[in-house]
């Protein structure tokens, strides 16, 4: 046993002293030191590791040389101990920005979005939503830009608030009713926030917005105008279902008539066809006609010819005898020339009676007297 000296018996750093190891049993300074280095090394193996949770993105980041690192993958992130590394987590599920009732509660619900029209009136949405969540690929851009926890939230009050009144106030009450004009409103706004949001690693994915409210008196008009709108398109539709009608009652009465058309068409080229294959049957028996007349003619005419040559050698002939026979005649007497008369005239009485007392008569008339030739 250890004798303490003095009235305090030693101080207490050399009780510790004494304890782990200055003239005690050195079994349970070893077990004491085990217990030390144990106990140590559970802290620092729960503070080299952090946990992302599925949503989550983190970046590590060296705070001896200041390089980060984004890890958007979930589960344990080893980290440096004593401070050498931190690890920053954020959350990077989908979130909703609300502008909805009369005062802000918190960065993410704040009061409902007012308008002034393009012509002056206003009007306002009652709940409007922007759902938005930060690249896990710019993580290092929103804990640089917005610090680490959800500081990244209070950018989506003033950009939004802003943009939203800027889109749609371009927009006059009665355009922002129709609901394509609403609609490209909301787009524009929407990449007029990712042009700000996303250098910062921030997206909005999504506006929300409700039909705009106006005053009374100008929702009764809005109703009774969207009555009307109603009213013209089941004019429209009606008008529509018309011209379809229409547009089938000619397409069958074309199709009647164009089969009608085409039937007689049909018929009237079966009758042409007809027609000229009479024309051709009478056209050949015409020239067959003609060739046959033709060639009958010309045969008679080259008899004709032919007979005629052969008449009028014969008559050339005849001719020449009877020249001869009276050239004959003139040569010969009187006596014989009377002889050949009276065998020409034999049979015939001649009753001559003399005109003059001529003895030598110059003409001889004859008579036929009774049946004689």
């Amino acid at each position: 046993m250890e004798v303490v000296n003095g009235s305090g018996g030693g101080s207490a750093l050399d009780k510790v002293r004494g304890l782990l190891g200055g003239g005690g049993d050195g079994a349970l300074s070893t077990a004491i030191w085990s217990i030390i280095a144990l106990i140590l090394t559970i802290i620092i193996g729960i503070t080299s590791f952090e946990v992302v949770e599925p949503g989550q993105v983190a970046v590590k980041v060296n705070n001896l040389t200041g390089s980060t690192e984004p890890i958007s993958q979930p589960g344990l992130v080893v980290k440096g101990p004593f401070g050498i590394q931190s690890v920053y987590i954020i959350d990077a599920s989908p979130q909703t920005f609300v502008m909805k009732g009369n005062k802000n509660t918190d960065d993410l619900h704040v009061r409902e979005l007012t308008v002034r029209a393009s012509d002056g009136s206003n009007f306002l949405f009652n709940d409007t939503s922007i759902i938005f969540q930060v690249l896990g690929s710019k993580a290092v851009e929103v804990i640089s830009d917005a610090g680490p926890g959800d500081d990244f939230r209070r950018w989506m009050r003033p950009l939004a608030r802003s943009i939203l009144r800027d889109e749609f106030g371009r927009e006059s009450t009665i355009s922002v009713s129709d609901p394509t004009n609403f609609g490209e409103a909301t787009e524009r706004a929407r990449t007029r926030l990712n042009e700000l949001l996303e250098p910062h690693g921030v997206v909005a994915t999504k506006i929300v917005t409700p039909r705009p409210r106006f005053s009374e008196e100008y929702e009764n008009v809005i109703e009774a105008r969207n009555e009307t709108d109603n009213q013209l398109s089941v004019i429209a539709s009606e008008l529509a279902r018309a011209q379809t009608e229409r547009d089938r009652t000619l397409a069958e009465v074309d199709r009647d008539q164009n089969k009608l058309i085409q039937e007689r068409r049909a018929e009237l080229e079966a009758e042409l066809a007809t027609s000229l294959a009479t024309q051709a049957d009478t056209k050949r028996l015409a020239d067959t006609y003609r060739i046959d007349t033709v060639a009958k003619g010309q045969a008679a005419k080259s008899a004709a010819v032919r007979q005629a040559a052969e008449l009028e050698g014969q008559l050339e002939a005849n001719y020449l005898a009877r020249k001869a026979t009276i050239e004959a005649f003139q040569s010969q007497p009187v006596e014989r020339v009377m002889k050949r008369l009276g065998e020409k005239l034999k049979g015939v009485t001649i009753d001559i009676h003399p005109w003059a007392d001529d003895a030598t008569p110059s003409r001889v008339r004859v008579e036929e007297v009774g049946g004689a030739r």
